[in-house]
């Protein structure tokens, strides 16, 4: 009986002991932060620009052009484009003179043309995967309406002497003043483009092409007096791009 008394006091004490040996699990006290406004908080993810725009500065054997373009990027590889351009046209059979002040002629010239082309084409970049994006080449090709305006370069004057003998006399006709007698004539024109861009993909976009105009006329526009009318216009022109994206 004393023994049991005995064993039952020390289970009591011991008790206490065990329990405080046991690893207690502690509770969570990770406390989570919800913002007063919810939807301040929304999900984005970066896409880099589609949108580019910009200028052309153009150089032939006819002088110098000027331009704008427009290009939207469809994938990695495929973008449409836009551009607007303006230059001057030469015949091939024009020889210019200089006189002692500095002024140029061109004997037997009868018009001055400015070729105005709108293409609408497509745009396909090379060896994407193999290139570093610093350097781009390109293919590109366009088709569309091409203005062709027809201004007179000068007027031609038939006097008669006392004795009756007939003088022919050509006066140039200034650049600007030339403009409001001009005509416009209307074609469909394209272009062979193959260039590359350079620099960081995004931001600045600088770039240079060889176009390749093709401008027929089939009716032909006299340019040269005397000579058999142009019928295809256009030739090789080595272009400038600058603009950027957005």
């Amino acid at each position: 009986m004393k023994k049991g008394v005995v064993l039952a006091a020390a289970a009591f004490f011991m008790f206490p002991v065990i329990l405080a040996g046991q690893e207690r699990e502690m509770p969570d006290s990770t406390i989570v932060f919800q913002p007063i406004r919810p939807e301040l908080i929304r999900q984005s993810s970066y896409s880099p620009p589609s949108h580019a725009w910009g200028f052309d500065i153009m150089i032939s054997n006819n002088g110098f052009g000027a331009g704008g373009f427009y290009r939207h990027q469809f994938s990695g590889v495929l973008s449409g484009i836009a551009t607007l351009a303006i230059s001057d046209v030469k015949d091939d059979a024009e020889v210019e003179y200089f006189d002692y002040f500095g002024n140029s002629f061109v004997p037997g010239k009868k018009n001055r043309l400015l070729m105005i082309p709108l293409i609408f084409g497509a745009q396909y970049r090379l060896f994407k995967d193999d290139i570093m994006d610093n350097f781009r080449p390109y293919l590109s090709a366009g088709l569309g309406p091409t203005m062709m305006f027809v201004a007179p370069y000068a007027y031609t004057r038939t006097t008669t002497g006392p004795s009756g003998e007939q003088f022919t006399d050509s006066e140039e006709v200034e650049f600007f003043s030339s403009l409001k007698y001009g005509q416009a004539r209307y074609t469909v024109g394209g272009f062979l483009s193959a260039g590359a861009y350079f620099g960081a993909p995004y931001g600045t976009l600088m770039g240079l092409s060889f176009r390749y105009y093709l401008v027929p006329f089939p009716k032909g526009i006299e340019i040269i007096e005397g000579t058999s009318p142009v019928k295809n216009f256009g030739g090789f022109y080595i272009t400038l791009n600058i603009g950027s994206f957005y």
